[in-house]
């Protein structure tokens, strides 16, 4: 007789995510509400996410709202819930991103949302962030009802109310994209910002660049800078530029909280005297030794650095020839690029020395918003392809 052989014991897939019940018209209206009110936390949460709470009564009508105002301070929920008092009990909460679910500088807001009475809450994100994740499932265990939107999107339904659920998932992901892509990948997100002509130039033949943009930019770009942590240039833009790296008013003096200025020096070129060494923000010079091989700056190591230290979102502030290596690298998400309508016809381009030696090889960004700033037109383009890329 032979003997038997051992059948394996088939695997068993895990259960999808309860999706819990479909969300109400009145609900995603909140939501768009939230993520509006999100956006409003963008740079001073930093290394934070943003998030906005909407609070509901049994009617559908709006009690209470919150949002995130600074990292260390309380929540979007407590917030919200602080505005409504006791017309919370009963309530529904919705919220951008899924109720944190331990103690850091802040309790949990799980925790808040069942002290507090709310019956119902609206996750357009689940928290990607494994400390403080798993407040969907505190909730369900203290009996409250929760409407899980990614996991209504994952069951790839085609009527308008998966329409509505894509939406205003999409809608919760880009405001928060900047945390939510750090966290994921364990790097920080990039915007590329560039001042430049029509014909692309940031500089002509001499090196002379300012100013190739107009007053009204170069404002726009110090409202940019004070919603990053980060600011980062190559050591050859120091030499060439001296540039401040700092966030100035009009008058320019360094005002607000001033983002870490941080620049790629793979061989210690950067002056004593530079301005990026002096103490209206804090710098550091990043060299071949610490993130590197000795030789020559790893892009990738200094990002993972920066993310170590808890910085969030890089500002790419130049030269060309950094810029170009962050684009071969695959680490920029977005570009913010300032038109100016002006011709050289020679000079510097904003980006050059990139490894592309084909038109196959681009890389594709889509325009999300143009607008005139002054006598110039502000492009923003994200790269898709770009966000969320694990780590490799």
């Amino acid at each position: 007789m032979q003997p038997s052989v051992p059948v394996p014991t088939p695997a068993v897939a895990p259960a999808p995510p309860d999706p819990g019940p479909a969300p109400t018209r009145a609900e995603l209206v909140a939501l768009d509400r939230a993520v509006e009110l999100a956006g409003r936390g963008a740079g001073t949460v930093l290394p934070n996410p943003v998030v906005g709470c909407v609070l509901l009564d049994p009617t559908g009508q709006v009690v209470g709202e919150g949002f995130h105002q600074r990292a260390g301070e309380p929540h979007a929920e407590v917030h919200a819930l602080a505005a409504a008092g006791d017309r919370a009990r009963g309530a529904t909460a919705v919220v951008t991103l899924e109720p944190c679910n331990h103690v850091g500088r802040t309790g949990p807001c799980s925790e808040a949302l069942l002290a507090a009475g709310v019956v119902r809450v609206v996750v357009a994100v689940r928290d990607p962030f494994a400390p403080a994740a798993g407040g969907i499932e505190r909730l369900r265990a203290g009996g409250v009802t929760v409407v899980d939107l990614p996991a209504h999107a994952a069951l790839e339904s085609a009527d308008d109310t998966a329409a509505a659920v894509a939406g205003a998932i999409e809608h919760a992901e880009t405001v928060n994209r900047v945390w939510l892509h750090a966290v994921r990948t364990r790097r920080p997100f990039v915007t590329f910002k560039a001042g430049m002509t029509l014909d692309g130039r940031i500089a002509a033949p001499d090196g002379t660049s300012r100013w190739i943009t107009s007053p009204e930019a170069r404002a726009d770009v110090h409202r940019l800078r004070a919603q990053v942590d980060t600011m980062l240039v190559g050591v050859g833009t120091v030499l060439a530029d001296d540039p401040a790296l700092t966030v100035r008013d009009a008058d320019g003096t360094p005002v607000g909280r001033q983002p870490l200025r941080v620049v790629a020096d793979s061989t210690g070129r950067t002056p004593s005297t530079a301005r990026v060494r002096d103490d209206a923000a804090p710098t550091w010079i990043a060299g071949a030794d610490e993130v590197g091989d000795g030789t020559r700056v790893d892009l990738v190591r200094l990002l993972e650095e920066l993310y170590r230290r808890d910085r969030r979102h890089v500002l790419l502030e130049g030269g060309p020839t950094l810029a170009a290596a962050c684009f071969d690298a695959g680490l920029v998400n977005e570009a913010v690029l300032y038109v100016a309508p002006t011709v050289l016809g020679a000079g510097r381009p904003a980006v050059d020395g990139g490894r592309l030696h084909t038109l196959a090889e681009r890389t594709d960004g889509v325009l999300r918003s143009v607008r005139q700033v002054g006598p110039d037109v502000r492009l923003d383009v994200v790269f898709p392809v770009l966000l969320s890329r694990p780590n490799s």
